[in-house]
């Protein structure tokens, strides 16, 4: 059972994501939220698998309540759930370590697919949100980065790694196994000379 918690300020909201999460087969929302506050010992007691995060909580917003409780509760899934699309808001979730990002207006089958996925590895963004953050990585040309050429298969896993899938999903994808994947990662990282997906991803669309 993949346990849930909801952080979000307005009561109709919050129960509608509730209702929705408990009618998913396979989860459970364990506790919801109206402010940040109540949220912190709540979450770092239960200690969910994920938790969806309003970001515009009204006193301790939702990004610093994220970080607190990350800091005692790194292995908990952040899915930032926000009116907000604008470039300060997203980047200020996602280096603070959000999982995923999502906007309200999403419908709520989006909502629980973005919860597997955060769960699977992957990070679900909608889709003005990613254009936004792909866009960020884009570098001048005098600005460009050198490193060693990629071969023809570690350009097409690096693109698919890029648009936020998880491993298992590349795997399948490509058709070959998920241990696989990993060992054409971990040389890509060494080709670019980089130590994550966000550095890697960073240098390859700068190119």
């Amino acid at each position: 059972m993949i346990k849930i918690s909801i952080v979000e300020d307005l009561p109709e909201i919050r129960e509608v994501l509730v209702q929705r999460v408990n009618a998913e087969p396979g989860m459970q929302c364990l506790a919801s939220y109206g402010n940040a506050e109540d949220a912190l010992g709540g979450l770092m007691f239960n200690r969910p698998d994920a938790v969806i995060m309003d970001i515009g909580l009204p006193k301790m917003g939702g990004i610093e309540c994220m970080m607190k409780v990350k800091q005692h509760c790194p292995g908990i899934r952040f899915l930032m759930f926000t009116v907000f699309e604008n470039d300060d808001n997203v980047f200020e979730a996602l280096k603070a370590g959000a999982d995923g990002y999502i906007l309200k207006r999403e419908p709520s089958a989006k909502i629980i697919a973005s919860l597997r996925e955060i769960l699977d590895g992957g990070a679900p963004m909608s889709r003005t949100i990613a254009q936004k953050v792909l866009q960020s990585f884009r570098v001048p040309v005098a600005e460009q980065p050198q490193f060693e050429t990629l071969t023809a298969r570690q350009a097409e896993l690096l693109d698919l790694l890029a648009s936020g899938l998880p491993y298992k999903l590349i795997a399948d994808k490509l058709g070959i196994t998920e241990g696989t994947v990993k060992q054409h990662i971990h040389q890509i990282y060494q080709k670019m000379q980089v130590n994550n997906r966000v550095e890697a991803v960073n240098r390859y669309l700068g190119r």
